[in-house]
């Protein structure tokens, strides 16, 4: 499993540790991911996602799953979260 949000797509970063006497050591920059279950309203269901801390906020200011999902782009979507979003989206248009 890779280090990366399955929302916003952010993943590991990499850097330097510097020291007092500025040497300069390779360090990782880790996302801070948690394992959340977030209900889609649209869906009926819960679903299961490895997201940021940052990006729960944004789905809980956005106004839940289904929001954030209509709103956010292809490009930095997960596979299962792109297959999600078509599937609340067909939903939506059902409706309509």
């Amino acid at each position: 499993m890779s280090r990366r949000c399955e929302l916003t797509g952010k993943a590991v970063l990499t850097g330097h540790l510097v020291s007092h006497s500025n040497r300069k050591t390779k360090r990782r920059f880790l996302p801070n991911l948690c394992n959340v279950t977030l209900l889609s309203d649209t869906l009926g269901r819960s679903v299961r996602l490895r997201i940021s801390a940052n990006a729960l906020r944004s789905v809980e200011h956005r106004g839940g799953l289904d929001a954030f999902l209509v709103k956010a782009g292809e490009t930095d979507l997960s596979q299962n979260a792109r297959l999600l979003k078509r599937e609340i989206e067909k939903k939506l248009a059902a409706a309509a």
